[in-house]
């Protein structure tokens, strides 16, 4: 079933939901995926990207990069 299809049956069962308890879970569960999501997606400072920037060139002069081609391999064993 693609994610369409789900979304719907999800929101059909939400309109007959009759349970205010089930709902608060559901809501409850909405609200922590949220904040979750939020929490991993702050916003770098300028130090904390230079510091990044400068972690990858030192690895790509060190040799610690792999390429496209072993990516996709090491990631078709997943």
């Amino acid at each position: 079933m693609d994610l369409k299809t789900r979304k719907k049956h999800l929101i059909e069962y939400l309109l007959g939901l009759q349970d205010e308890t089930i709902f608060e879970r559901i809501e409850d569960s909405i609200n922590k995926a949220r904040q979750a999501t939020t929490k991993s997606l702050r916003q770098l400072s300028s130090q904390e990207l230079l510091g990044r920037a400068k972690k990858s060139n030192e690895d790509y002069r060190s040799g610690k990069i792999i390429d496209q081609g072993q990516l996709e391999r090491e990631s078709s064993n997943w």
